[in-house]
């Protein structure tokens, strides 16, 4: 008799994440579903260049502030609809991920991350002090739809399967970029950047192309953000903790791996919503905390993630099983 074949982790993975409002359909669950969705999304980008190339950066939330801010800026100045602002903030952060890389990534060592630090931060100050955005009361988007364009909607679940649609589509493209001679590039860069540059990889130009793709995915996170809440303001989106959150996600979950942005997301996100819930306008201060808990504990035990603590435990379960 013939075996059922066994459903594969993605296609699981894929059917829970669909029927997931169907099942969880209240207001607080499906908040905390699109959160996680968004938070997939900014940490999946992120992992193209800090993931898999190995380059660190610790002020993403330029390229997330970007896009949050070109929607809304659009309705502003032109009454657009604020979708017309995606294209905006992803070229202006396609332009600032060129003009931080090709400098930066010359040298070696932590000048990135340094300089994605002190460029996030120089751009969250100048926000919060230009007329034109708001300063530091910020942008708002259309108050009531003007129509389905406005993406502006009563309930969570539209939001839901937009952001799962872009988390899709970013996974698809992640890992059709895992198997071509980009992906394995970045890997090799990721070891040894002198070794690859032996072997004849461009390893600037890799780098730098890199960092445009996980910029313009970011920027789109961003602008997904800002449409979603119609607000935004130099904290929320050039805050320091934006960036950080993107880079524990990737991390706990497993830095350069497929789904590895999806495994912190699905339990860093039900963290922090418990402890703001449970403790509160003090749980925001406890979020930090936690982050800086969960650094210790991957530096210390894990540096791979959750991932790799995975690969490494699952061939014992599978030899012990088979061997009783």
């Amino acid at each position: 008799m013939n075996k059922i074949p066994a459903l594969s982790p993605t296609v699981l993975l894929a059917v829970a994440l669909l029927i997931y409002p169907l099942i969880f359909s209240g207001a607080f669950y499906l908040d905390v579903g699109v959160t996680f969705l968004l938070a997939a999304i900014s940490a999946s980008a992120w992992n193209i260049v800090g993931g898999y190339a190995g380059q660190v950066s610790v002020g993403h939330a330029m390229f997330f502030g970007l896009g949050a801010y070109a929607p809304l800026l659009c309705y502003k100045l032109y009454g657009w609809t604020p979708m017309a602002g995606i294209p905006f903030g992803i070229a202006a952060s396609v332009a600032l991920a060129i003009l931080i890389g090709i400098p930066t990534f010359r040298l070696t060592g932590h000048y990135f991350s340094m300089a994605t630090i002190a460029v996030a931060e120089l751009i969250r100050i100048y926000f919060g002090t230009w007329d034109l955005v708001g300063a530091a009361i910020g942008l708002q988007g259309p108050a009531t739809a003007r129509g389905w364009w406005d993406l502006t909607f009563r309930s969570e679940l539209p939001y839901y399967y937009i952001f799962l649609t872009v988390l899709a589509v970013l996974l698809s493209f992640t890992y059709l970029m895992e198997r071509h001679r980009f992906g394995y590039y970045l890997r090799a860069i990721k070891v040894g950047e002198r070794a690859a540059r032996s072997l004849g990889v461009p390893v600037q130009q890799t780098k730098i192309r890199a960092l445009v793709l996980s910029a313009m995915f970011t920027s789109v996170a961003g602008s997904l953000y800002s449409v979603k809440t119609g607000f935004i303001d130099p904290e929320s989106g050039f805050g320091i903790l934006v960036s950080v959150q993107m880079v524990i996600i990737a991390a706990l979950g497993g830095a350069g791996r497929l789904y590895g942005p999806l495994i912190g997301a699905l339990i860093l996100i039900p963290l922090q919503t418990a402890t703001n819930t449970w403790f509160g306008g003090g749980g925001t201060g406890l979020t930090f905390i936690v982050y800086g808990g969960i650094i210790v504990l991957i530096a210390r035990y894990e540096p791979g993630g959750i991932y790799d603590l995975w690969e490494q435990i699952s061939p014992r379960r599978w030899r012990r099983k088979h061997a009783s």
